[in-house]
């Protein structure tokens, strides 16, 4: 199995940045497509981007396009999404997943998930 870990999550005053970082201990990383996902409390999942085997992107959530950038460093084994201009809208737990295939799933299918890392918005 593949095993992930979230870093970077925290508290960030409104309008500032993050960039949350996924490791992956699978030694082939290269194999999986990568994903990135969000649930704010009392609210469902929500699929935010995710970046296939070789790099094809794919949007769940058109909205966040301006703001929230996906990217992969496959030497590092490390997959990242950087965030922009926060709001309090965006305080959720973030996800990272992985799934085994070479083309991003829909953003529920993802057959390993990470622990989630907190971020927190304040006004």
């Amino acid at each position: 199995q593949v095993q992930l870990v979230e870093t970077g999550g925290g508290s960030v005053q409104a309008g500032g940045s993050l960039r949350l970082s996924c490791t992956a201990s699978e030694l082939t990383f290269d194999n999986y497509a990568m994903g990135w996902i969000r649930q704010a409390p009392g609210k469902e999942r929500e699929g935010i981007s995710c970046l296939s085997r070789t790099g094809g992107l794919t949007r769940y959530t058109g909205a966040l396009r301006e703001r929230f950038t996906v990217s992969r460093d496959y030497a590092k084994k490390m997959f990242y999404l950087q965030m922009n201009n926060l709001t309090s809208e965006d305080t959720a737990v973030y996800y990272c997943a992985a799934h085994n295939r070479d083309y991003c799933p829909d953003s529920r299918d993802f057959r390993y998930w990470g622990q989630g890392t907190q971020v927190t918005v304040s006004k």
